[in-house]
């Protein structure tokens, strides 16, 4: 067993926030098991694993311990062969106050490896009835979720547990996307009710963005403009508190997620207006960020809404930026019907175009002409229902 005993200080915080602390792999190895322990009052450190050949895995401040072994690894971590050389504990400084924050880590190397902890499947869920919703020239409207955590980063459900739970909702997809990891990629092809969208959240101070695709890790300590580079690249919770977008970028991404459960009060504009300043070819996207039952939204709330030929293609229907967003799975909605919208649900609600005309919706299943997007449905208080590009 390795001790590591250190104290981190604001300065070192301002001077490099990532921190790479060394320690041996002899070949032969079968496991490694890092304990981090510090005040939690204090501050917070973020925790991952590196390898001589590359990442290995990432649990920020959810977790204190992890284990990587040649068949099983903690969640957010990759199992996988232990490479014989210099491996690293990445901590991140996340929060260091002015007087300090002193730490230890406790890095044991296994001659046998532990063994697998044991882990329960819910029970199947059933799934809704389908809205009545006609399809557009061979493609269906199908509602989804674009951000949802697991146990492989700072949720609390299995995949199988929200899977289940989305699934129960309504919903025919969901973008799994922990924090700046990948170890749950593998696991999301095994779920057969609901297609699970392999994606990453990647973390930093200065903002979060989802890249969504099976595109391998996507490196947070590189700028954010090499993000995307693979896969399909949307905004987070751009106004959102702590984590709030402010990394610079030379391209603006076109995909934002514009409605994020943490929109409590949806008479307050500033998401809309920061999708228009942010380019005026947005597409929008929801999100609900679920991490725990009582914590943000639950999946689907609220509901993305994309046109695609099924479940596995709605990337292309995103790209294609044929979205929209509504509160719920059986929210009042409105979707492009070719030259027309479908307002579903929606009696007594607001048509606002893009023009910003404004006319009452009478009726549960109206069609109106739809000409230039995007448009929403409000209440008479301006609270926002529906969004449609």
């Amino acid at each position: 067993m390795t001790l590591i005993h250190g104290r981190w200080s604001l300065d070192d915080r301002l001077e490099r926030i990532l921190r790479e602390l060394p320690y041996e792999v002899p070949p032969g190895a079968e496991g490694v098991t890092v304990r981090l322990s510090y005040d939690r009052s204090k501050g917070v450190l973020d925790l991952g694993a590196a390898s001589p050949y590359g990442f290995r895995g990432w649990s920020g401040g959810a977790r204190d311990e992890y284990t990587i072994t040649r068949d099983w690894a903690t969640p957010g971590y990759l199992p996988g062969e232990l490479e014989p050389g210099a491996w690293q504990v990445w901590l991140r400084l996340h929060r260091v106050p002015l007087e300090g924050l002193e730490f230890t880590l406790e890095v044991t190397v296994h001659r046998r490896a532990p063994l697998r902890p044991t882990e329960e499947e819910p029970p199947p869920a059933v799934k809704p009835p389908r809205r009545d919703i006609p399809d557009v020239e061979g493609l269906r409207w199908y509602a989804g979720d674009f951000h949802a955590h697991t146990v492989h980063s700072d949720g609390s459900l299995t995949i199988a547990e929200l899977a289940a739970l989305a699934t129960g909702r309504g919903l025919d997809f969901l973008a799994v996307t922990d924090h700046n990891t990948v170890s749950h990629h593998p696991h999301l092809a095994k779920i057969r009710e609901i297609t699970l969208i392999p994606g990453q959240e990647v973390t930093t101070d200065r903002g979060h963005a989802n890249v969504f695709g099976d595109v391998g890790w996507v490196d947070f300590r590189q700028p954010a403009d090499t993000w995307g580079e693979r896969g399909l690249m949307s905004i987070n919770h751009a106004l959102g508190g702590d984590c709030a977008w402010l990394q610079p970028l030379s391209e603006r991404p076109r995909v934002a997620e514009v409605w994020h459960s943490g929109w409590w009060d949806r008479r307050w504009g500033a998401p809309l207006a920061w999708a228009q300043a942010w380019r005026d070819d947005v597409i929008a996207i929801g999100g609900s960020d679920f991490h725990r039952h009582g914590s943000d939204g639950l999946p689907g709330a609220p509901t993305t809404w994309v046109l695609a030929e099924d479940p596995g293609a709605v990337l292309d229907g995103v790209r294609a930026g044929r979205t929209a967003v509504s509160a719920g799975p059986e929210g009042p909605l409105l979707l492009r019907i070719g030259d027309e919208l479908l307002a579903l649900d929606a009696d007594g609600l607001v048509l606002v175009r893009r023009s910003g005309a404004r006319q009452v919706i009478r009726g549960d299943r109206v069609l109106v002409p739809a000409g230039e997007g995007p448009f929403r449905l409000e209440t008479h208080e301006n609270e926002v229902m529906a969004l449609c590009a």
